[in-house]
């Protein structure tokens, strides 16, 4: 007996986000058709509007992305890792959305709230008066990198390995992360 309707459906719903991902990722929101993303799976555009409703839908489905685990490393080795994961390459949907997120609305908010669980999960682990902020700005750095890295191929980031990268990045990241407390006037 061959598959049920229901793991038939699961599948082309797969295979339909797998294609979204894809094209998502290598040419953003705007230039991404429901017409290309069906081609891509193999299946009738009417099946893609029939399984996601709308562009829009399809898009918030295939580029959610869930928090990076806490790890319990220290903030900077915990952003030093995440960043190693990041510069082995991206999942499709993190690349879609940081490809998309200066365009489209909802790429920005899902990206945003994916990069404000980080700063909260940093900022907690500071001590500080104002470790929200530092927090931001170590998670801005790194997102910067990414995009340095990921998207613009920047030749000087792309040939150097990920080890150069993290140490030339965790004195700066400690620094920030690490306030030196201010000594009695």
């Amino acid at each position: 007996m061959g598959p049920t309707r229901a793991e038939r459906r699961r599948r082309s719903e797969q295979r339909i986000l797998t294609a979204a991902r894809t094209l998502f990722a290598a040419r953003g929101y705007e230039r991404t058709t429901i017409r290309a993303v069906a081609e891509e799976a193999g299946v009738d555009p009417s099946l893609v509007i029939q399984n996601f409703g709308s562009k829009r839908e399809l898009f918030s489905r295939a580029v959610r992305i869930t928090a990076v685990p806490d790890t319990g490393a220290e903030p900077v080795e915990q952003l030093l890792e995440t960043l190693g994961l990041k510069l082995g390459g991206l999942p499709p949907q993190s690349l879609a959305m940081m490809r998309s997120m200066l365009t489209h609305p909802e790429a920005a908010d899902s990206a945003r709230a994916l990069l404000e669980r980080q700063v909260d999960q940093i900022g907690e682990a500071l001590t500080c008066e104002d470790a929200s902020l530092r927090a931001a700005l170590a998670v801005s750095v790194m997102l910067g990198v990414s995009i340095g890295h990921q998207l613009l191929e920047l030749s000087a980031l792309s040939e150097a390995s990920p080890n150069d990268i993290a140490r030339l990045l965790r004195p700066s990241l400690q620094a920030l992360l690490r306030p030196v407390p201010e000594a009695d006037s």
